[in-house]
């Protein structure tokens, strides 16, 4: 059976924030221009907002730019920011810290607390209605070239290919995607972007990114003890002072809190487990308090990328660009990139309209875009972040005097910029030099263990398809990962996919890809010392189902 294929103007990789604030501003353009384009989206999850994660609190800029009358077109913006805190924890005791020393952009007057899926599944209502065509459930698998090289488009994967590689008896090949420009919005650690950046070294004067790992849950709490629009976030235990992370308590509407924890992909010590620590961080009085007595509704993860401008890729290559995440246009000090992702998918929007605009003599590469971006608020607000993420490489206490000299004093206006000095693979010391950390059994209450959580993320793979977790090699799992490092990705998965086992009649221990519990998070595709595990998407529609994340 052969591809059937689709011609457009513009096809956009990702139903996110970046994705859909360009579909919206396309077709905008094209409507006060009185000029026919044609748009389409492509989402992996099985609806807009399945895979989306955040925590997530919004600044709302860009979304009155993009849409002045979204109070009057029903934006899920419910909760504004009513108090906020922000405490260091010791393992019994915490510090409030003095709202007059809070960094300028941790302070959220003015901003709202949303379900970033909700939020995204709107904003996918506002791009249809101006007739853009979405279309969840298709993952794009391949990037298509034109013989000169640059991108022609993207083809969704074949369904219904059975684990060893052949056409099963639901076999169904994927869809060609032919544009003048594609834009790829994959978000963090997004599987084609790696593939384009290497393609057209993108890379080249820049930094390598550096990642994070945030676990969130959902709550349902007591209504004594929630506080409509309170923020709240930590920093310090359960964390070692080396070890770059901290949390945040979002309280919603309807007695829900959002809770979640993000570690810095850089730490050191192999034995490091992410989700337990976020499972060990609840049981702190402070924050145990909150979730007595309630229950736990959803979980996820996500990796999120906290390189900032330093490690900002060039954007655009013929026949394309990366907007959002898929670049890293999160601005780490503030813990927000829903505004600037949305504002580069408008950038990149009104590029690719002024182009098609002009015809054949269309560009191949929208160069254009570069100097936009630059000359954005994007930029400005990036370029004074700069050096607050990589000054924690000096650990928690001096991290956090330089982020203040910087941001307090300094207004983000140092005449320097500090690299971060690292690759995040690199970081992780042998386990001989490591201290094994002992987590608590979960209660089942307050803690809870992977594969439960995994549960109530509504994850679904078919079985019978080729393992999305691809190795480059078999061998090094066990040669290099087990005999190095004890294994790590059993540790640095939050969703219990990686498995050591060890068979009674003392046969080699071999690695176990539990791929149908795969949260699509992408961080063995980071962390993995080696670089051995690469992240693929698997069929169209499969992964967690978040509903309210």
């Amino acid at each position: 059976m052969e591809r059937e294929s689709m011609e457009m103007d513009v096809v956009i990789v990702g139903a996110g924030p970046a994705g859909l604030s360009a579909a919206i501003r396309l077709m905008q353009l094209a409507e006060e221009k009185s000029q026919e384009i044609s748009v389409c989206v492509v989402e992996k999850g099985s609806e807009v907002g399945a895979h989306i994660l955040s925590g997530a609190v919004l600044e709302p800029r860009a979304l009155e730019e993009l849409i002045p009358d979204w109070q009057d077109k029903g934006a899920p913006l419910k909760t504004p920011v009513r108090d906020e805190k922000m405490m260091f924890l010791s393992e019994k005791g915490s510090f409030n810290i003095p709202k007059a020393f809070f960094l300028p952009s941790l302070k959220n007057h003015g901003n709202y607390i949303i379900s970033l899926g909700n939020y995204c599944r709107w904003l996918a209502a506002q791009a249809e209605a101006l007739g853009v065509e979405i279309y969840p459930g298709f993952a794009a698998a391949e990037i298509l070239y034109h013989e000169d090289g640059s991108v022609k488009g993207i083809a969704t994967g074949d369904m219904g290919i059975t684990r060893e590689g052949a056409q099963g008896p639901n076999y169904q090949p994927g869809m060609e995607l032919h544009a003048k420009y594609t834009f790829f919005s994959e978000g963090c650690r997004g599987h084609l972007g790696k593939q384009l950046m290497e393609r057209f070294t993108l890379r080249q004067e820049t930094e390598p990114q550096t990642y994070g790992i945030g676990i969130k849950e959902l709550w349902e709490v007591q209504p004594e003890k929630h506080q409509q629009g309170l923020v709240v976030h930590t920093a310090g235990w359960p964390l070692e002072g080396d070890t770059y992370g901290g949390s945040f308590l979002y309280h919603l509407e309807d007695n829900q809190v959002a809770v979640g924890f993000v570690i810095g992909l850089d730490y050191s010590n192999p034995y490091l487990s992410p989700f337990d620590e976020m499972q060990r961080f609840k049981t702190h009085p402070e924050i145990q308090a909150v979730f007595e007595g309630g229950r736990r509704i959803s979980y996820g993860a996500r990796a999120l990328n906290e390189g900032g401008i330093q490690s900002l890729p060039k954007m655009t290559f013929p026949g394309g660009l990366l907007i959002g995440c898929e670049a890293g246009t999160l601005n780490m000090p503030k813990i927000k990139g829903t505004h600037t992702a949305m504002k580069s998918g408008m950038l990149a929007a009104e590029a690719a309209f002024a182009a098609l605009s002009e015809g054949e003599n269309a560009p191949k590469e929208l160069t254009s875009f570069t100097e936009a971006f630059k000359q954005s608020w994007v930029y400005e607000e990036l370029h004074k972040a700069r050096n607050v993420r990589p000054a924690f490489k000096w650990g928690l206490k001096l991290g956090t005097l330089y982020a203040g000299l910087d941001q307090l004093l300094l207004r983000g206006k140092a005449p320097w910029t500090l690299s971060h000095g690292h690759v995040d693979h690199e970081t992780l010391v042998t386990k001989d030099k490591a201290k094994p950390i002992a987590y608590p059994k979960p209660d089942g209450k307050l803690t809870f263990d992977k594969l439960s959580s995994v549960f109530i993320s509504n994850t679904n793979h078919e079985e019978d398809q080729p393992i999305h977790l691809t190795l480059k090699d078999e061998s090094t799992p066990i040669a290099i990962n087990l005999e190095k490092y004890d294994a790590p990705e059993q540790r640095f998965c939050p969703a219990g996919v990686y498995e050591i086992i060890r068979e009674e009649d003392g046969s080699a221990p071999k690695l176990q890809i539990n791929a149908q519990n795969c949260i699509h998070c992408k961080t063995c595709d980071i962390k993995d010392p080696t670089q051995n595990i690469n992240w693929v998407v698997p069929q169209g529609g499969e992964g967690p189902n978040y509903p309210n994340m």
